[in-house]
């Protein structure tokens, strides 16, 4: 029989195997996606254990959001000068300087407020994916409608 401790252990494997799966098969882009739906659901976690005073997996939530949004920032390329890469920089700095504080102030404002931004941009990231991926199949991606 197995034990509830090795049945975790067996699907925590499993779970790092099926990840490890998504990522080697994903574009840049959809890294990106699965990166934000990371901090997101981190986010989440992080709200539900300020509800439930489950304080250290709330500071683990949200050093686990830092540090993706982190990874982000740092995997921008400020070197070509982009407008959009320097104002994604500013962004996420902005969200870890205020997750910094929501993680002192066990604030669920400021979680929520960052769990928007993330929330509002994850869709054009997974456009740009969608996009990415039709044109990796040689088909064009549907914009809309075609009139005439």
């Amino acid at each position: 029989m197995l034990n509830s401790r090795m049945l975790k252990q067996f699907n925590q494997a499993y779970a790092n195997d099926a990840l490890k799966t998504a990522i080697y098969g994903a574009s840049p882009v959809g890294i990106v996606v699965m990166l934000y739906e990371g901090a997101i659901k981190a986010l989440q976690a992080a709200d539900t254990a300020i509800d439930n005073s489950r304080f250290d997996e709330k500071a683990r939530m949200i050093t686990k959001a830092v540090d993706i949004l982190e990874g982000l920032r740092i995997a921008l390329d400020l070197e070509q000068g982009s407008e959009a890469a320097v104002n994604l920089n500013d962004l996420y700095l902005y969200m870890k300087l205020r997750l910094a504080k929501a993680s002192l102030k066990n604030d669920k404002e400021i979680l929520a407020e960052v769990r928007s931004l993330l929330e509002t941009l994850l869709p054009a990231w997974q456009q740009v994916n969608r996009a990415g991926a039709a044109q990796a199949a040689g088909v064009e991606p549907q914009a809309g409608p075609r009139t005439g």
